[in-house]
């Protein structure tokens, strides 16, 4: 009987597929923090920066979804309506989020220091830039011409409504293969700084890549993680190294400036035939 075996991919990278805030942009994944913070709050229900935060990274439905069944949010929800939260109010909390993001998503588009050389160097190595978002496309229509005007326009960008599922499923990733023109999965990086991120990237067969300091583990703003003490930047830089290795990514770097070492093994671990 001939068994035959999978073929290996013997070249470089050829493809990154980047998220959007935390990343690229929105230095501490700010803006969906305080919009998801006013939905809540309009509804009675406030919530912290930790619960807003929790689950980060998802489809913004799946997010609200997470965090109205975390218990305190779910028992302050029964106090306040006397009853538990609906299809109904998910997509209410849904319209207000994206309400109260769209009035401000822009003054969050800020690159990420680092971006704009990262992704030179990216396609000095010949690789093309696939983006993948959390956010819908009436969200992205602000945020592309934003970041196209600081210098950042990647090849493709697809958003959580334009496929079946968002994180942690691969279709995003897979999508902007498709979109990009590039295959195999090996030879592809995602990079993104949560942990949905991660796993989109791994259940998709490709490489990742995890950053910290401009993401949403962290949580700062860039001039609050500047005002840290060496030692305290050090303990916040840990935590979240940790939280992420959680999602076993293949590399972890302190921001989209820092992968060039990362890019240089993989494409070390391909020419030996290794796959992710």
């Amino acid at each position: 009987m001939d068994i035959f075996f999978h073929r290996t991919y013997r070249g470089k990278v050829q493809a990154a597929i980047l998220d959007w805030a935390g990343t690229t942009t929105d230095f501490g994944c700010c803006a969906p923090v305080a919009a998801f913070m006013r939905a809540f709050e309009k509804h009675g229900v406030p919530i912290s920066v930790a619960e807003a935060r929790g689950p980060m990274g998802m489809g913004k439905r799946d997010h609200i979804r997470t965090i109205l069944a975390a218990k305190p949010v779910a028992a302050n929800w029964q106090k306040r309506f006397g009853r538990t939260a609906t299809a109904t109010d998910v997509e209410q909390l849904h319209d207000d989020f994206e309400a109260f993001l769209t009035s401000s998503i822009v003054e969050y588009a800020d690159l990420i220091p680092g971006t704009v050389e990262a992704i030179h160097g990216f396609h000095a190595r010949g690789m093309k830039i696939g983006t993948t978002t959390g956010y819908t496309r009436a969200l992205m229509q602000h945020v592309v011409p934003a970041a196209a005007a600081r210098g950042y326009a990647p090849d493709c960008v697809v958003c959580v409504d334009d496929v079946a599922a968002g994180r942690p499923a691969p279709w995003m990733a897979l999508r902007a293969m498709t979109d990009l023109g590039v295959y195999p999965a090996a030879s592809v990086v995602k990079i993104g700084d949560t942990i949905p991120d991660i796993e989109e990237g791994r259940n998709a067969g490709m490489w990742t890549v995890a950053v910290i300091e401009s993401g949403n583990e962290l949580g700062l703003t860039k001039a609050e993680l500047d005002k840290l003490s060496p030692a305290d930047r050090a303990i916040r830089r840990e935590a979240a190294r940790a939280r992420l290795a959680t999602a076993a990514p293949h590399f972890i770097v302190n921001s989209i400036a820092d992968c060039d070492p990362a890019l240089d093994e993989i494409n070390d671990l391909l020419i030996r035939g290794m796959y992710p």
